[in-house]
């Protein structure tokens, strides 16, 4: 895994840049903003995409595969933490003495001399940055955002703004969110995560506690989640501001009414109650908004108004988004790759799957996370979905481990006949349209590409019509 180096400063001018791993939403999104800004821009990644192809509209010369090759005559090489430290493109700049950058410090140099909304948290920080930049511009401020999902309403997950204020999504797993001059900050929850690179829950919790001591006005952070409220009792400097469900919150979600199969809730603060019904589903998503809310209050918008503008987001790719439908069956996608996140999605699906049942197809990520929290994956799926197949593993960064499967989840199940383990994908689809029954709701969940099973699903559900 390649980590931000924090000895590396980017440069005033960074020359032709050359991205690894340009597909993805994030790092395409930073390179729309680097054409913005007059950078020439090149790529690479492992197969073709939408985002690609868009980019290719814009005139990037993107090449599918690594190779030494494609770094042409780059003077700046962006990475990705997924990439391995044998990449071709990577031992070549390191040779060739080049500016190289994690895709976090791309975009640190993107945000400089900006009022920067950092948004952070182990979920819901590409919904809860979204909403933020969705309440924004119906508010007329117009900001600059960079965001790890494409915001349906927009198409994009980057664009410059007009306004002073840059909205981020910030990265905590390795760290890099640290790198902003933050002035805003959005915890959304602490939820221990990425123990593999910080080693313990203390040290976790103690990357949060820097993160928001160093934001140079406000920090916003949940009243409810138990990381958070340590953090929140360790935070020096800033104003704070609390919301969730909690009595003391300073934004309280005083009623969530998820029965209808949306969402509406209510929120109270300075002694006054907003009400509003959300477009996307699901409990966390009204702690989503309560977060965003908070932000645009604590930025100094009217009440009503950031209520109403959030109240506007309609979802971003790849968080429960629906793909089509086949003999009445739904199928789905989600980001969803943490258990708590796992848990959000599916409680969601099950207020507006009605009488049908929810079928979860989950691809375990990183070998580390599966082979400490097999089990609690195992708890949610088996609770929270009706039937659930369970793919391999989606390695990304690190090397496999011997003996952690897909099986290490699928075994953890009380009921085992209400999980399959299939690791090749062509039976797993195939197994999906055997038991999916008119009404039901099929979900792909995890932030791999599970999302590419989705069209075989489809097409053997069209086979058994």
């Amino acid at each position: 895994m390649i980590k931000p180096d924090p000895s590396v400063v980017a440069p005033e001018h960074l020359g032709t840049v050359h991205m690894v791993g340009i597909g993805g939403s994030g790092m395409s999104g930073i390179a729309r903003l680097f054409l913005a800004n007059g950078i020439t821009v090149t790529g690479s990644d492992v197969r073709d995409s939408n985002n690609i192809q868009a980019l290719r509209d814009l005139g990037v010369s993107v090449h599918i595969g690594h190779d030494a090759d494609n770094l042409g005559d780059a003077q700046t090489l962006v990475v990705t933490g997924a990439l391995w430290q044998d990449n071709p493109e990577y031992v070549l700049a390191q040779q060739r003495g080049l500016t190289i950058l994690h895709r976090s410090q791309a975009l640190e140099w993107l945000t400089r001399g900006s009022r920067l909304v950092s948004v952070a948290g182990a979920h819901g920080k590409t919904t809860s940055t979204g909403m933020i930049v969705t309440g924004l511009r119906e508010l007329g401020a117009d900001p600059s955002f960079v965001n790890g999902g494409v915001v349906q309403a927009y198409g994009l997950s980057s664009a410059y703004g007009e306004g002073e204020l840059f909205v981020v999504e910030a990265d905590e797993s390795d760290g890099s969110f640290l790198l902003y001059e933050t002035s805003v900050a959005l915890v959304t929850n602490v939820d221990a995560d990425h123990l593999d690179h910080y080693g313990s829950l203390e040290a976790f919790d103690q990357a949060f506690v820097d993160f928001t001591s160093a934001a140079k006005e406000l920090v916003v952070i949940s009243s409810d989640d138990p990381g958070a409220v340590r953090v929140t009792h360790k935070i020096s400097g800033p104003r704070v501001l609390t919301f969730g469900e909690a009595a003391h919150a300073d934004v309280r979600l005083a009623h969530i009414d998820t029965t209808t199969g949306g969402v509406t809730l209510t929120i109270e603060y300075l002694g006054t109650k907003y009400t509003a019904q959300l477009k996307v589903p699901g409990r966390h998503n009204a702690l989503n908004a309560a977060g965003a809310f908070a932000t645009l209050v604590g930025l100094g918008f009217d009440a009503a108004s950031s209520l109403a503008g959030i109240s506007e987001f309609g979802g971003t790719e790849r968080r429960f988004e629906l793909h089509g439908i086949r003999r009445g069956v739904s199928v789905y996608d989600d980001y969803a790759h943490h258990h708590t996140e796992v848990n959000a999605v599916l409680s969601a699906a099950r207020t507006v799957v009605g009488e049908g049942r929810v079928i979860a197809v989950h691809q375990p990520h990183l070998y580390s996370r599966t082979q400490h929290f097999c089990g609690e994956f195992a708890h949610t799926l088996e609770n929270d979905a009706d039937l659930t197949v369970v793919l391999d593993v989606y390695g990304a960064r690190e090397d496999p481990v011997p003996g952690v499967t897909g099986a290490l989840v699928s075994e953890k199940f009380t009921d085992q006949s209400k999980v399959a383990f299939i690791a090749d994908w062509q039976e797993a689809a195939d197994h999906i349209a055997a038991i999916a029954q008119p009404g039901d709701y099929v979900i792909t969940l995890g932030c791999g590409d599970v999302y590419r099973i989705i069209p075989q699903i489809l097409a053997s559900l069209e086979a058994t019509e």
